[in-house]
């Protein structure tokens, strides 16, 4: 049996740096936070190859005493907290004394820090945990941290290092999620040295939202703001039309740290119940603010997790903020009843013959009246004919058809008619032949009787009655047609471009799997500042389809993309083929129903492509015992 031993304290740093340190978003968070609770007002982060070879976070805090440089490094070495009643009231974002050590373990680290009443800064480098080198430098107030070779000394860490475009995603986000928790400080982040991020750090949430989630997303959500039991919760949420396909619009914070919470998770999408689309899930950025001493900070490595003393206080705030912001969104559709105003009554005109009729007199009208009236008239010329009267004389003394000249026959006119008649030509009857016998399809013993709900086929088949879902069975169909080997999507290049605003995260999966894409109709690039341009898709794609298509395929990729190649061409498919299939809900012509009934009635078509039945059967005995007929 293997004796008891201790580690060696370098084995014992990376064993520790495992755990806090998974990828260069790790070391990204762990320097922001550092630059947070140093009270800075302006941070600049930089990486290069996704963070994997160079990392750079630059701020103006407070800074670190060069006495304290080397210290820092130290396993639980921290300036946060200084015994265990601190613990249970943590109001810094860092507090453990881990973060520097473990980066240092892994990496290449370089620092350069001065306090703002001191002359000289001080400069440190070191590799693999071990200090290299030390000096005195002129340097701005503040601290940069360089970390470059991350993982140099741990090559079983680097095979599971996804691409330089999905790590440097990835960094992008934990950048993202410390700028929407403080409006007040201006982030900056650089990305192989071009510019995606800058806050203003003017301390407002919506200039904040701006910057980092874009101007459509901005200008789309509601504020909202409540308190509850302890709790103060405010931020935007989406409209109930804005919800997306999954759960990555959703941001969380409690006391200035990003957090994961299934409790405000729940809260969230029970407020929405009964104003959302199945299968969407609304977007946020909710700030809770609650008493140090209420939540406990310290129960995950990454510390994305905390516990409340009351979960149900935190849900009720949650829920009934949320509520009431939806409640008093004004953009809800009204009917307003506008009474139709009374016609006026009509003023006839009146012309100057008939005043005068209705201001005279009878006996007036008897002794002058008619001499004015014939005076008033254009006095009619009998001689002259009207070009009617004209033309129907000239019609009567002109008949329009000729009358037909007689013909004279003569002699030779006669003899030739009295000729013998001329031979006729004998035409040989063709003989009877047996009349070919056609061939025709197999009238199908069932006929469609109709659909209910324009979303199930009702065919009649026998004694038995069947209902279809048509989108279900549509969604195998297709399925079926794109996962052949020799199917070849017809291609459809949009006149206008759609650009896709996605999460830095969903963004990197479709750029990384361009190749797959391009497989099923999809022509994408990059476009800057995280967005995707999409030029081309397949020809079955709606238009108004194809955001949510790549908002899902993103959300599957990142799921399933890395771990299996065939699950993730499976989940493009599942998207494409749900995507183009008929609707539920949608008007579908007699052709339609009729090529989806034959495809399942042949037995061709089962299970949709995520396993939910088409069909189902209803008997004459079902039917007639639920009419108690039986």
């Amino acid at each position: 049996m293997a004796s008891i031993q201790c580690l060696d304290p370098h084995v014992a740093d990376l064993i520790a740096a495992g755990e806090v340190v998974e990828r260069p978003a790790s070391v990204v968070k762990e320097l922001l936070e550092n630059a947070v609770d140093a009270g800075s007002t302006a941070v600049t982060v930089e990486i290069q190859r996704g963070g994997m070879s160079y990392i750079r976070v630059t701020d103006n805090g407070s800074g670190i005493a060069p006495e304290e440089v080397e210290t820092a490094f130290l396993r639980h070495a921290t300036s946060k907290i200084r015994s265990a009643y601190d613990l249970a009231a943590i109001g810094t974002l860092g507090f453990r004394g881990e973060a520097l050590a473990a980066i240092a373990a892994v990496s290449r680290v370089e620092v350069m820090t001065r306090q703002a009443d001191a002359p000289f800064g001080a400069a440190l480098v070191l590799e693999g945990g071990a200090v290299r080198e030390r000096e005195e430098i002129g340097c701005p107030e503040g601290t940069t941290m360089i970390v470059r070779d991350l993982f140099f000394n741990t090559p079983a860490r680097l095979k599971f290092m996804k691409r330089d475009a999905a790590e440097g995603a990835a960094a992008y986000a934990a950048v993202q999620h410390v700028a929407l928790s403080h409006p007040e400080i201006s982030f900056r982040f650089l990305r192989d040295g071009r510019e995606e991020m800058m806050t203003p750090g003017d301390g407002k949430l919506h200039s904040a939202l701006y910057a980092v989630l874009g101007r459509e997303v901005a200008l789309s959500l509601l504020p909202c703001k409540g308190s509850g039991e302890e709790l103060s919760v405010e931020g935007y949420i989406s409209r109930p039309s804005c919800c997306r396909g999954n759960r990555s619009g959703q941001h969380f914070f409690v006391n200035g740290r990003y957090v994961k919470s299934r409790t405000m998770a729940a809260a969230m999408e029970e407020a929405y119940r009964n104003q959302k689309m199945v299968g969407k899930f609304p977007g946020c950025v909710l700030r809770v603010t609650s008493k140090l001493n209420a939540v406990d900070v310290n129960v995950h490595p990454a510390k994305t997790e905390v516990k409340f003393t009351s979960e149900k206080k935190l849900f009720d705030a949650v829920y009934y903020t949320v509520k009431g912001a939806l409640e008093a969104e004004s953009g809800h559709p009204q009917a307003e009843l506008v009474r139709k105003p009374e016609p006026k009554p009509k003023q006839d005109s009146v012309t100057p013959n008939q005043t005068f009729f209705q201001t005279i007199t009878a006996e007036q009208y008897r002794t002058g009246g008619a001499a004015l009236r014939d005076r008033t008239r254009t006095p009619y010329r009998a001689d002259k004919p009207t070009p009617y009267a004209a033309a129907k004389q000239r019609m009567r003394q002109e008949p329009v058809f000729p009358a037909a000249k007689p013909v004279e026959k003569s002699e030779e006119t006669v003899e030739k008619s009295h000729a013998a008649p001329a031979p006729r030509l004998r035409v040989a009857k063709p003989e009877p032949q047996a009349a070919p016998e056609l061939v025709t399809p197999d009238t199908p013993q069932w006929r469609i009787a109709g659909e209910v709900l324009d979303t199930y086929i009702i065919v009649e088949q026998g004694d038995t009655v069947t209902l279809i879902d048509k989108h279900a069975a549509h969604e195998r169909m297709n399925f079926d047609r794109m996962q052949a080997q020799d199917w070849q999507p017809m291609r459809q290049l949009l006149l206008t471009p759609v650009v896709l605003n996605l999460p830095p995260e969903e963004s990197a999966a479709l750029l990384e799997y361009q190749s797959l894409l391009e497989q099923f109709g999809f022509e994408t690039e990059a476009f800057g500042g995280g967005s995707i341009l999409v030029r081309q898709v397949p020809d079955d794609l709606p238009a108004d389809q194809i955001e949510s298509a790549l908002e899902e395929i993103a959300g599957e990729l990142l799921v399933t993309g890395r771990a299996d190649a065939a699950a993730a061409r499976d989940k493009v498919l599942h998207t494409m083929a749900c995507k183009a299939a008929i609707k539920g809900g949608w008007k579908s012509s007699p052709q339609e129903r009729e090529a989806v009934a034959r495809a399942v009635l042949s037995g061709q078509v089962k299970y949709c492509p995520h396993g939910r039945p088409v069909a189902i059967e209803l008997t004459r005995k079902q039917l007639e015992k639920q009419f108690k007929r039986s």
